[in-house]
């Protein structure tokens, strides 16, 4: 299979709302008020935490089928560390970005305790979100001046 392009545009609103949008579908981020901002989206890293569930889940479903896995329900909890004080300059121990990120599946199937361990396995070996952030991607950026 090519290679495939994904593309995202955001654009910052009053104080520190942000708005992405992909593909004709869009979303707002904030910041909490301790953070700056006015408490009306989610920040980035609860966004990131979203996406690396949401890709967990969406890998479970497909991985469901070719595993014999009787896929009734499923719910993830993701929860993070972070230090804000490495992003403000406060400290420089800190990590400016997250520490630490634990998820939390909580799964309804008709299989054993193996098989279902197995099954996560499988879903945290190949979620390409997980990939991404365990083995980052080259980062490059370009600037034009308007």
């Amino acid at each position: 299979m090519a290679i495939q392009i994904l593309k995202a545009e955001v654009n910052l609103m009053e104080n520190l709302k942000v708005e992405c949008s992909s593909r004709g579908f869009s979303f707002r981020l904030d910041q909490s008020e301790e953070g700056g901002g006015d408490n009306t989206a989610m920040c980035p890293g609860e966004a990131l935490l979203s996406s690396l569930g949401g890709c967990k889940c969406m890998v479970a479903r497909m991985l469901s089928k070719s595993s014999k896995i009787s896929l009734e329900n499923l719910r993830i909890e993701l929860e993070a560390d972070f230090d804000p004080d490495g992003f403000t300059g406060k400290s420089k121990v800190a990590k400016i970005g997250l520490s630490r990120i634990v998820t939390r599946y909580f799964i309804k199937a008709n299989n054993t305790e193996e098989e279902m361990r197995q099954f996560i396995e499988r879903i945290e070996s190949t979620c390409p979100i997980k990939d991404t952030i365990e083995n980052p991607p080259e980062m490059n950026y370009e600037v034009t001046i308007e």
